[in-house]
């Protein structure tokens, strides 16, 4: 596998503009998609980036408005979307101070923007364009507008104006069209119908010609039966293999060089196979997001930590080597934290590995 080294100018930190997308292009034309994270606190974010250290490879670690609004403190008052955007910019300029030490280059990305939370993608942007009046460059990486509950009237009508707004940051934008189902940060749409689930060729071709002459710089969260979080076996039809009509119809119908003229997303790819996840990236998925999985194996490090030392636990003092015994050792955050955060750490480079994203 190429590395990300042959890439020039790329270097460890965060990356944006020109040399994110030089990122992206590799990633298709190497044939692999680079892991994008929710992340809500420094914790799961340094989990991320150890992940990517151990493998020598790019990352993406991404923020949810929910999550902004965490990151900051759940005392803070949001009702203005005001912690969200505070939260978001904080986790940012975290990961822009620590990335370097890692090694490896990072993408900060905001993740799923409906149109009611609107305030908190206007938020951001305007820290992106503070930052970019000082250093040249946007604060994050990327961003993402999911307006696929409006009409595609409004859907793409909408992007475009942001677009026009983020083009002269060479920052890049991540669009939805068709709707990704299931419940995800406290969005549900469980009820969608069926039809909405996937995306056609000719919804491609409208994201196309709107967005392309305002800027290169986008990418395409397609809808083929994408649900959010974990199901059983048979409850989802993915169809990856819909990715490949698109790509043919832009070389044949709307005569676009290929072999893979569009850059697509992965929505909902927790549970899904390996094979539905080599189809994703033979027809050209740069990027897959995860966070259900990530969740869990945060989870199973304390679960199974605390199972192991229950009896060390229950008190401050008093354990299986006496009554006095002190505990601290324990109970101290930085221990089970620490526990949570190894299993995560397996899972991202699992997730790593799935995408081809590996030397």
């Amino acid at each position: 596998m190429s590395s990300w080294k042959d890439i020039p100018g790329v270097k460890a930190g965060v990356v944006t503009g020109d040399l994110a997308w030089a990122i992206l292009n590799h990633a298709k034309t190497n044939g692999y998609a680079i892991p994008a994270f929710n992340c809500t606190s420094t914790s799961t974010c340094n989990a991320v980036l150890e992940a990517a250290k151990g493998l020598d490879r790019p990352i993406m670690i991404q923020f949810s408005e929910g999550g902004s609004a965490f990151f900051c403190g759940k005392a803070l008052d949001n009702k203005n979307k005001q912690a969200s955007v505070l939260g978001a910019v904080a986790g940012a300029h975290y990961v822009r101070m620590v990335a370097p030490s890692y090694g490896i280059p990072v993408f900060v990305h905001s993740d799923h923007c409906a149109k009611k939370l609107l305030p908190w993608f206007d938020g951001m942007l305007k820290a992106d364009e503070e930052f970019f009046a000082i250093n040249g460059e946007p604060l994050f990486s990327s961003h993402m507008l999911d307006l696929s509950e409006e009409t595609n009237e409004e859907n793409i009508g909408t992007c475009a104006e942001y677009l026009k707004k983020m083009a002269p940051m060479r920052l890049i934008l991540e669009m939805e069209i068709g709707i990704t189902g299931g419940v995800e940060d406290g969005v549900n749409n469980e009820g969608t119908a069926k039809d909405k689930l996937y995306s056609t060729c000719e919804d491609i071709e409208q994201v196309y010609k709107a967005l392309s002459p305002i800027s290169p710089m986008f990418t395409i969260a397609a809808a083929f039966g994408n649900v959010h979080g974990v199901y059983k076996a048979g409850n989802v039809s993915l169809q990856p293999e819909l990715l490949g009509t698109f790509q043919k119809h832009g070389i044949e119908k709307m005569s676009l060089a290929g072999p893979a003229p569009f850059f697509f997303v992965f929505h909902g790819g927790s549970g899904s196979t390996k094979e539905e996840i080599a189809t994703a990236l033979s027809n050209g998925v740069v990027k897959m997001n995860v966070d259900t999985d990530t969740q869990w194996a945060y989870w199973v490090g304390l679960k199974d930590f605390y199972e192991k030392k229950k009896e060390y636990l229950q008190g401050q003092i008093g354990n299986p080597e006496g009554p006095d015994a002190p505990n601290k050792s324990y109970y101290d955050p930085r221990k089970w934290v620490r526990e949570s955060e190894v299993t995560m750490v397996k899972r991202v480079q699992e997730a790593c590995t799935d995408l081809k994203n590996v030397n």
